[in-house]
């Protein structure tokens, strides 16, 4: 007998068996017809899609059915089901989460479902499927090489364009490099369209991408900010704007429209590379100040006050999420491959490179001071990549974590926003006394949450114990709380060296 495929929601530990046969039909037509109004798909049910799906459902200006779509895997199905029994799949701090959650299940108007059956339904589609860049790297983070694959994307596109209807508006808000929506996004949806003997002409497609900011402005950032679009022609590019003015608040964020697809495309990525770029810059300078007994937070804030250097970044463990780690190479990869350029973003290359080996870096200042961790015992503060949200992807403390363990020390985790780490299948404790109460060696900040940061009762925590090494990797003390601690214990903060 075949084994049956399982998928594990995390939030409660449910177990839901993964349905050999795609088939959600009858839910749709009848969630369609109980709704009777217009229908908005949206592909992918990640931490972009789960909520703009929500952000749909509550429309500013309109008043949708809304169905999101994902895949029958392992890693995905238990979102699928978690949303149809009433638990949002997405933990962070942003109160309209549950709210929005919450006016959904009371108006009927949001389901999840596995069928691509949903798109034959959809008047709008939204295309908020992961696009993920292949890097060749070795353990201490060296990047030697990286690769786009874009099967999976080609493959969601095909899914669209066997079912939707023939003058649907296709709203892609994936990262993707750019000339995808009109060198391969195009051309897939035209040609299944004309295979099913539909029209090629009436379909409207169109790029807007996210500014998505997990955290305590969730929501806020997809509804009540500033959004670029485009069209690969005049019919698409007005479609994509009366469509999004039904969902965001375009008159105190007014909507800018671009000429090309191409253009919003570049437009996306050069943001993340440009604020990746920036985070590459201040890290040769945090090493500088370490050595040279300056504090680069200070320096940082000094100069920040200049209003056209407010955006200097401070030092930190690194870079993390699922953008700033691979847009610049999506870029790279385009210019040569979608536009047949000799030469890639050399630069833009270096800087993810650079970034890539932060954790290193911050793994190397605890070495400084404790050569030997075989055996100790270690507490990391966080292990999500961004402060409050419980997001691990490509986080930072990773490969921090992994140097830990290569020394052969004891590993505690603590995050108040997650629960499972999945990406090395282990749970994470969730409360603060129990990780407080085993003995410890050292305490490393690994993520500056909000439940960390000017937290008496985290100081008065650290201060309970005895002969501790104190590092904070993304300067989450303030001066009079590293002076307090040091009278108990040693403490370093990365890109500061004017601690003793």
């Amino acid at each position: 007998m075949k084994n049956k495929l399982e998928s594990v929601n995390p939030l409660n530990g449910k177990t839901y068996t993964i349905p050999d046969v795609i088939d959600d039909t009858i839910g749709i037509d009848e969630f369609v017809s109980k709704n009777n109004k217009q229908v908005i798909a949206v592909q992918g049910l990640g931490f972009v899609g789960a909520v703009m799906s929500l952000v749909c459902a509550n429309a500013i200006n309109g008043d949708y059915a809304v169905i999101g779509v994902d895949l029958p895997r392992k890693d995905t199905f238990w979102k699928i089901k978690s949303i149809n029994e009433g638990l949002f799949p997405v933990i962070a701090s942003d109160p309209k989460i549950e709210e929005f959650y919450s006016i959904a299940k009371q108006k009927g108007n949001l389901l999840a479902t596995f069928d691509s059956y949903a798109y034959t339904k959809a008047d709008v589609i939204i295309v908020d499927i992961n696009l993920d860049v292949a890097k060749e790297s070795d353990f201490y983070g060296e990047l030697n090489d990286f690769e786009v694959d874009l099967t999976a994307f080609k493959k969601a596109m095909k899914a669209i364009g066997d079912n939707c209807k023939e003058d649907v508006l296709i709203l892609i808000e994936t990262t993707v490099p750019p000339g995808t929506s009109e060198k391969v996004a195009y051309p897939i949806i035209k040609e299944c369209l004309l295979k099913r003997g539909l029209s090629a002409d009436k379909v409207k497609l169109g790029h807007s991408y996210e500014r998505v900011m997990p955290g305590p402005n969730y929501i806020d950032s997809i509804q009540n900010f500033y959004r670029v679009y485009s069209g690969i022609n005049e019919k698409s590019a007005d479609s994509v704007e009366l469509f999004l003015k039904t969902i965001i608040s375009t008159k105190e964020y007014p909507l800018t429209r671009l000429g090309s697809t191409n253009a919003t495309e570049m437009a996306k990525v050069l943001e993340n590379s440009y604020r990746a770029m920036n985070i590459a810059f201040a890290v040769e300078w945090s090493r500088f100040a370490e050595e040279s007994g300056v504090n680069l937070y200070e320096v940082v804030d000094a100069i920040r006050k200049r209003p056209t250097h407010k955006n200097l970044m401070y030092p930190g463990i690194g870079v993390g999420g699922y953008c700033l780690t691979k847009d610049p190479l999506l870029a790279s990869w385009s210019k040569q491959n979608l536009f047949e350029a000799k030469e890639g973003l050399g630069q833009s290359i270096k800087g993810v490179q650079i970034n890539d080996k932060m954790p290193l870096y911050a793994y190397q200042f605890l070495k400084k001071e404790i050569n030997y961790l075989n055996g100790k015992k270690i507490l990391l503060l966080g292990v999500s990549y961004r402060s409050d949200v419980g997001d691990t992807r490509y986080t930072p403390v990773e490969p921090f974590y992994n140097y830990l363990i290569k020394d052969g020390a004891k590993i505690q985790l603590h995050d108040p926003y997650v629960r499972f780490w999945d990406e090395v299948g282990l749970e994470v404790n969730e409360s603060i006394d129990e990780v407080f109460e085993s003995e410890l060696n050292i305490v490393v900040i690994t993520t500056a949450h909000k439940e960390y940061k000017n937290s008496e009762y985290l100081i008065t925590l650290l201060l309970k114990k005895e002969k501790l090494f104190i590092v904070d990797t993304v300067g989450l003390f303030t001066n009079s709380q590293i002076s307090q601690l040091s009278e108990k214990h040693k403490v370093r903060v990365v890109g500061r060296g004017d601690i003793n």
